[in-house]
């Protein structure tokens, strides 16, 4: 199978990944309502088709704190990626880079911040939860500054983590001998994934917090530890802490609500991912692409505006920034590159997004991503 758009790539990882990696990208919680929300919502926003706007020029590139992007799009952070593909967020970093678009690491890659910061020539972002080791914390943030990040994600949206009956489904969640079985069979049904990332890809281990765990701890005791480290009292007072310990531009992940996107305002934060953590927390929440235009009317230009959720194609985006945001974060769709194809698949993947946008643009009759509003939107 050749992939012809972002999303055929969901359909080469399920060929490629073991259930129990393909469900843990794939899957929401609960019922996963908010999941199809994202892309359904997002699929009904009607643009507006323009003709004889003189677009032989159309310019997709963009600035985004500080920072020149080739165009309104990031990876955004992709928790357990480095096993979608051996070293899997080196691959993403390196296509990023190659794209000039950031690409934001997360605290729970497999690919620690020192090793991804060796395979790149470029800053990249670094995203991380609140955690009750605030030393945990600390830590982090110094090896972040230390290795050049440009710009911290801090997800919000954790305070508790949700249920996923997908993982529990194929095996991922739940300790014991059983499902450690089931994994190991389920990934004899994939032995290219089973010798080139189970073999050939190891460590397997988080490796931005492997020095807090025990020796040689195993899935569950991965799983555990995030457990009893997620913080269920974070409050917006401890964005302080974050903020006197990072200097450069602090973005929040995990914004659905107006009043809160108020809150940041005051906090003086520089920008907000409207997301709902893919549909992977509050099941029954917005989507991204319903409350996005709230959110953006409510800050203003007092900060910028991202978001993330449901979105598979170049015309995606431009749904999106029509909708208030300034950028878009990626996250399945980068996902699923990796998995069916590595480095190049994430790598055509951006191109094919870069070529939807330039035709959605084209077709609304803009030439510039400074143009790209309301105003295009249909109805």
């Amino acid at each position: 199978m050749k992939a012809a758009s972002a999303l055929d790539y969901q359909e080469l990882a399920r060929r490629r990944l073991p259930r129990f990696l393909f469900d843990y990208v794939d899957g929401g919680s609960f019922e996963e309502v908010t999941l199809r929300r994202n892309t359904q919502d997002l699929e009904q926003v009607a643009l507006r088709q323009r003709v004889l706007r003189d677009v032989s020029s159309v310019e997709i590139s963009t600035e985004l704190f500080g920072q020149k992007l080739a165009m309104p799009v990031g990876l955004g952070p992709v928790g357990f990626a480095g096993i979608s593909a051996r070293r899997g967020e080196i691959q993403a970093a390196r296509a990023a880079e190659a794209a000039g678009i950031p690409f934001c690491l997360s605290t729970m890659s497999v690919c620690s911040l020192a090793e991804v910061a060796g395979a790149v020539t470029r800053p990249f972002w670094f995203q991380l939860y609140m955690m009750r080791d605030r030393a945990v914390m600390r830590d982090l943030l110094a090896q972040a500054r230390e290795l050049g990040c440009t710009t911290l994600v801090f997800t919000v949206d954790v305070p508790v983590g949700s249920l996923r009956y997908r993982d529990h489904r194929a095996g991922l969640m739940g300790g014991g001998f059983m499902p450690a079985i089931g994994r190991v069979w389920q990934a004899m049904q994939r032995p290219a994934w089973a010798w080139n990332v189970g073999l050939k890809g190891r460590p397997h281990s988080l490796g931005n917090i492997a020095p807090f765990l025990p020796g040689k701890a195993g899935l569950d005791d991965v799983f555990a530890w995030i457990g009893a480290n997620i913080e269920p009292s974070i409050s917006w007072q401890d964005l302080d802490i974050i903020r006197k310990e990072w200097a450069g531009p602090l973005i929040i992940k995990g914004v659905l609500d107006a009043e809160d996107a108020r809150e940041a305002v005051k906090l003086g934060v520089d920008g907000l991912v409207v997301s709902n953590h893919g549909g992977r927390q509050l099941d029954g929440a917005l989507s991204t692409a319903e409350t996005l235009p709230r959110i953006a009317d409510a800050v203003g230009a007092d900060l910028t505006v991202l978001v993330d959720g449901g979105v598979r194609s170049g015309l995606d985006v431009v749904r999106m920034l029509a909708l208030g945001a300034k950028g878009v974060l990626l996250g399945r769709a980068w996902a699923y590159a990796l998995a069916g194809a590595g480095e190049q698949g994430v790598a055509h993947m951006l191109k094919i997004i870069e070529a939807e946008i330039r035709v959605a643009m084209a077709l609304c009759g803009v030439r510039s991503v400074a143009e790209i509003d309301s105003r295009i939107l249909a109805g």
